[in-house]
């Protein structure tokens, strides 16, 4: 099952990044701004978290299988419409959040499907493949859209991501299967966990994580276009958007090694290092000029394994803090609080851009990873009493 859901989530994540994946050619078509580019990119957030919480609620009370199925279906068919019909900063806006709607029946009732089938030992393990799924379909998303692009127009490169995600609702309805084991008919939206200090530190951390990746990723190949590196390929574009898909799919290999890692050395171990590492590496792109292209590569792909590493340790801490019937309420949850930053920062990250370049633009993502590491610290003093500590800090039953 955990190949379904992986795969499911493998082809509906091609909607997430396609159009960050031909940013450049769209804002000169459609004479956005950077803050317009960024509100284009941020309805898809918006999206996600209007349907977050229902959907993760409805994956608690019935067969997560079908509302996932259900909901990569609207997402593939609002991608393909961004592609065929969209011409401009309100149209584009609408569609993307019609994808963004359906994919948050997908991502985190799949996180609650995974957690059906794997015990907390083995459980950081399993999410950082599932998770890893979604950073190697991105990094995908990059390439194809991009390569297509160059040689088709972006609205060859949109659609071809989209068709192919429209497959990912018929694979999980019907070779998905729910544990059998499972209880259905949930308690619904809990309000008790607003007031667990353990799954809020938890949020916390999962806000500057998400602060970090949504800005970077939404902007990363703009950026790489704007540097003397990849400016002096012979196809800009389209170089920068396989190096973006690269440092992305990259990600997966952070994914699957911090959740391995989470499980042998400590959760809060990896998610403090990796959200270190990572702000550290912001700020060191935005500062230097990067005239070699193979320098300029291998420094990003090691950042983008670093990005991912704290994702699936955080997500697998905060199954193993709550009960088991409130696993989809409360990925839903940790979800929408924690996604609100990731609509915040493209925008920030703009504006920042419009008056001093990405000098100063790299940093504001920078800053929010560091803080990120204070959020880890409060996470560890909630658990400290020994209650959830060995299950969130070393993997064990």
């Amino acid at each position: 099952m955990l190949a379904v859901a992986s795969t499911t989530l493998l082809l509906s994540g091609l909607l997430w990044f396609n159009y960050s994946a031909v940013l450049p050619t769209v804002v000169e078509r459609w004479g956005l701004s950077g803050v317009h580019a960024g509100v284009v990119y941020g309805a898809f957030q918006a999206g996600y978290l209007l349907g977050v919480i229902p959907f993760g609620v409805l994956a608690d009370r019935y067969a997560a299988r079908s509302v996932i199925a259900a909901g990569a279906t609207v997402a593939a068919l609002g991608g393909i419409a961004f592609g065929a019909v969209a011409n401009g900063f309100l149209g584009g806006s609408i569609l993307r959040f019609v994808s963004g709607l359906g994919m948050a029946a997908v991502y985190v009732p799949g996180m609650r499907f995974v957690s059906e089938w794997f015990g907390p030992s083995g459980r950081g393990t399993a999410m950082g493949v599932y998770v890893g799924a979604f950073s190697l379909s991105s990094g995908l998303s990059f390439v194809l859209t991009s390569s297509v692009a160059a040689g088709f127009g972006w609205r060859s490169g949109i659609l071809l991501t989209s068709g192919l995600a429209l497959c990912a609702g018929p694979l999980m309805f019907l070779l998905g299967r729910d544990n059998p084991d499972r209880e259905f008919g949930g308690s619904g939206f809990d309000l008790s966990l607003l007031r667990d200090r353990s799954f809020l530190a938890g949020v916390s951390v999962y806000s500057a994580h998400n602060w970090e990746l949504f800005g970077i990723r939404n902007w990363l190949p703009a950026f790489l276009v704007s540097t003397a590196a990849v400016g002096a390929a012979a196809t800009p574009v389209a170089t920068a958007g396989l190096l973006a898909g690269l440092v992305t799919a990259a990600g997966g290999v952070g994914n699957i090694a911090g959740g391995w890692l989470s499980d042998s050395v400590g959760r809060l171990r990896v998610i403090a290092v990796g959200l270190a590492l990572s702000g550290a590496g912001t700020f060191l792109l935005g500062s230097l000029a990067w005239q070699s292209l193979s320098v300029l590569a291998a420094v990003v792909i090691g950042y983008g394994i670093v990005l991912t590493m704290d994702s699936a340790p955080t997500s697998t801490a905060i199954t193993v803090a709550v009960d088991d019937e409130q696993l989809g309420t409360a990925l839903s949850l940790q979800a929408f609080l924690g996604m609100l930053p990731g609509m915040v920062s493209p925008v920030l990250f703009g504006a920042a851009l419009d008056i001093g370049g990405y000098a100063l633009a790299m940093p504001t993502l920078g800053v929010g990873a560091l803080l990120g590491v204070g959020g880890v610290y409060l996470f560890w003093t909630t658990t400290a009493d020994g209650s959830l500590s060995a299950k969130s800090t070393a993997g064990a039953d």
